[in-house]
């Protein structure tokens, strides 16, 4: 099974920007889609973005596809998060996962996490 390790999170002001960074190893990275989910204290875990790793297409829920961008680099088995005009809403811990199966399905069934990186967004 993959193992995932997210990075890059940190406290910022309303309107900055971060990217994250999650970094696959033991599997084999262009069999998975990669997604990026976050949860806000009190709430839900909800999906943010995927992509497919074997070709780069992206899938972006609306309230984010304007503003984040969900990229890979492949050869070093790394997803990344852009998320740019970042809004005290998007304050959250956010996971990466990785599955086997359809990009525009949200649902990560039997996916492999990460620990999640904070991501704080003061006004």
């Amino acid at each position: 099974q993959v193992q995932l390790v997210e990075s890059g999170g940190g406290l910022v002001q309303a309107g900055d920007s971060l990217r994250l960074s999650c970094v696959a190893s033991g599997g084999s990275f262009y069999d998975y889609v990669m997604g990026w989910f976050r949860q806000a204290p009190g709430k839900e875990r909800e999906f943010v973005a995927g992509i497919r790793a074997n070709d780069g297409m992206p899938y972006y829920i609306d309230s984010v596809k304007d503003r984040f961008t969900i990229s890979r680099n492949s050869p070093k088995n790394t997803v990344y998060l852009q998320m740019n005009s970042l809004k005290p809403e998007d304050t959250a811990v956010y996971y990466c996962a990785a599955k086997i199966g359809d990009l525009y399905s949200t649902q990560y069934p039997h996916a492999s996490w990460g620990q999640g990186t904070q991501v704080t967004v003061s006004s």
